[in-house]
């Protein structure tokens, strides 16, 4: 799933190639992905794009008072053309094109947003403020923001009585982590995904900040100037145990192990983050009884 970093990437290279440019044409092919219908995705066409925003890992496009807000889901992706078809595409079968943009002049250029698998759950909407979207009216605060301090952190965490993986997670809490980087931030801060949120000590708060700060703000500069085809694998490249099961910790080298957690799987390091205990697997335990 992109986050935070990911979607900041494409804000600012879709800011270079959309800013000041005209829509000719937004061409729906999965319906599916449409959450709004008021006003309708055509309404955008003949609209001059001013600004590109992320808001979470929410992409916002702004084009003459109405924004196009993207949330990309778990195997959504933005694919940049220099020169799009001349035929519309062809909605149904295992075409991945959810939605193509296309903008005005001679060069054919925009992007398509495509799906991958069977579970859909890229949503676009038309709205005429951000904030019409619901998960953009909830998010919490942006991790990344300057005015985003250690006492505002220690706030969102006082009383918070589940566990800290959870919580970075939640995007009320905080705008733009998910499951990969909340991996990488845990393990930075040598520090147990199950720990309560509640329960950290001063230092723990402290040392958890610092390492949030440094590890969003350097996948963001990793992902600077890349095309828009290549920030996926450089996400891969960057991390340190999300998604390297078996694997040794770069750290300690010992090996990164993965239980299940809500919805998903997490990574870590029993050495560097469990004092070298492993971590029960309930899910695991409970098909197994």
């Amino acid at each position: 799933m992109p986050e935070l970093p990911e979607v900041e990437a494409l804000t600012a290279y879709l800011s270079q190639r959309l800013t000041g440019r005209v829509i000719a044409e937004v061409q729906p092919v999965a319906i599916s992905a449409l959450k709004t219908y008021d006003p309708p995705v055509t309404a955008l066409a003949g609209r001059t794009v001013g600004a590109v925003v992320r808001h979470g890992k929410f992409l916002d496009i702004e084009a003459g008072g109405l924004h196009l807000v993207v949330h990309l889901a778990r195997a959504g992706w933005l694919r940049w053309k220099e020169g799009l078809p001349a035929l519309p595409p062809r909605p149904g079968g295992r075409n991945p094109l959810a939605l193509r943009v296309r903008l005005e002049g001679p060069d054919a250029a925009g992007f398509d947003l495509t799906e991958a698998g069977s579970r859909k759950g890229l949503a676009v909407y038309v709205v005429r403020e951000a904030a019409e979207v619901p998960g953009v009216a909830r998010l919490g605060p942006d991790p990344l923001d300057p005015g985003f301090d250690l006492a505002r952190f220690r706030a969102l965490l006082t009383g918070e009585r589940r566990r800290i993986k959870g919580v970075l997670r939640d995007q009320s809490v905080l705008a733009g982590v998910g499951n990969a980087y909340s991996d990488e931030v845990l393990h930075a801060a040598r520090m147990s995904p199950y720990k309560l949120a509640a329960d950290l000590s001063p230092e723990e708060t402290a040392r958890l900040f610092e390492a949030l700060g440094t590890t969003l703000r350097e996948a963001v500069e990793r992902s600077r100037g890349l095309a828009a085809g290549e920030l996926k694998a450089e996400k891969k490249l960057g991390l340190r145990v999300h998604g390297r099961t078996g694997q040794p910790c770069p750290v300690c080298g010992d090996t990164v192990r993965e239980v299940s957690f809500a919805d998903s799987s997490l990574q870590y390091c029993p050495t560097c983050q469990t004092g070298g205990r492993p971590l029960a697997d309930r899910r695991l335990s409970r098909l197994l009884k």
